[in-house]
């Protein structure tokens, strides 16, 4: 599971976002594990998929070992039509570099050509999605429990790239639609289209 690197400081944007959340903007330092921050936004963007596919009814599998694929996600329905079950393809990526509600109707994110070749077939037998993670700069502000909530910030977008074209020599830029939020609603939708055989 490949992750955008994190890169040092803060932005105004998000100290006044976590403010508004209901943590102050200068957090209370707290002793935190020394983990890899690329480690814990993996295991952030997996809490992430896990909570999605819960509120979804779908089940979850990991391929092992991992050939390029993160996750495969399951939803069984008898409105289906292909099949009682249908099952789709994940790959997560995760970025710290890109701010909080993108402005403009997308926002850019670089691939390996590799990891775009596997996700850019167009003939294929179980269907393929990118999910990509947004998060804060700051891990104070990537979490918020109290009474009513348990919030992740800050939210993941899904785009299926299937036949989109390689024009880098070692990596390609690809369009993530800022509208294509990934949430349950999105994950049901996604697997509804997929189980009438069609394309997520």
């Amino acid at each position: 599971m490949a992750l955008t690197q994190p890169q040092s400081g803060d932005t105004t944007q998000e100290r006044g976002a976590a403010g508004e959340a209901g943590r102050p903007a200068e957090a209370t330092a707290v002793l935190r594990g020394n983990l890899a921050t690329t480690a814990c936004m993996e295991t952030l963007q997996v809490a992430y998929l896990h909570a999605v596919a819960a509120a979804a009814g779908c089940s979850l599998s990991q391929p092992f070992p991992d050939n390029g694929i993160d996750w495969q996600v399951s939803h069984g329905s008898p409105a289906h039509t292909v099949d009682d079950e249908v099952t789709i393809k994940i790959q997560l990526k995760a970025t710290q570099q890109i701010a909080a509600a993108p402005a403009g109707s997308h926002f850019s994110f670089t691939l390996d050509n590799d990891h775009l070749r596997k996700l850019a077939r167009a003939q294929v037998a179980v269907p393929k999605i990118l999910v990509v993670m947004l998060l804060p700069r700051q891990v104070d502000h990537w979490l918020l429990a109290r009474p009513d909530a348990l919030e992740l910030r800050h939210c993941c977008y899904w785009v299926n790239l299937a036949g989109h074209p390689v024009t880098g020599q070692r990596r390609t830029n690809v369009r993530v639609p800022v509208a294509r939020v990934f949430d349950d609603r999105a994950l049901c939708e996604i697997m509804a289209r997929v189980g009438a055989g069609g394309s997520p």
